[in-house]
């Protein structure tokens, strides 16, 4: 690249951070722009301190790779919805009717959560009672499927045995 002699010489030049300024030999500012080689190789050697000091996390569940290995029973009933989620339900009936123009869901859940939270107790009862309701539902539905998964294991193993 060409050198770019600078026409203020009393004049400090500022620089931006990938440009380096030095003075040539008869007092004048010269600037240099550092190679993007040498901008990719810092940025290069950065990246592998980094990763010495900070090694990747693997979430609960999950291999390496990002792959779950926990296999979903079909059979399983499944955990059910909060207080708040009962209250979204409701709220967003309601909104959609009062606010027919408003189609996105951010904006639907930003005022339910404006809502709920300055709801008081008394008000949010009505949805605790709903929420436990249907949890207790869940742990008997939960109870049965244990005890079914632990008697369809007990007579596999029992037929294992009786093949060998």
């Amino acid at each position: 690249m060409p050198k770019k002699k600078s026409s203020n010489r009393g004049k400090s030049v500022s620089s931006s951070p990938a440009v380096n300024s030095a003075s040539n030999e008869r007092g004048r500012m010269v600037l240099r722009v550092k190679s993007s080689e040498k901008m990719k190789q810092l940025a290069l050697l950065s990246r592998e301190s980094e990763e010495e000091w900070r090694p990747k996390s693997v979430k609960k569940g999950q291999t390496a790779r990002g792959k779950k290995n926990v296999k979903l029973d079909a059979k399983m009933p499944k955990k059910p919805p909060t207080a708040f989620f009962y209250f979204l339900e409701d709220f967003r009936k309601d909104y959609q009717e009062r606010n027919p123009d408003v189609k996105s869901m951010r904006d639907i859940g930003k005022a339910c959560g404006e809502k709920w939270k300055t709801m008081t107790y008394e008000e949010k009862v009505h949805y605790y009672d709903l929420a436990n309701e249907k949890r207790r539902e869940f742990d008997k539905a939960m109870a049965e499927y244990i005890k079914r998964k632990e008697s369809s294991e007990d007579e596999e193993t029992e037929d294992d045995s009786e093949f060998k």
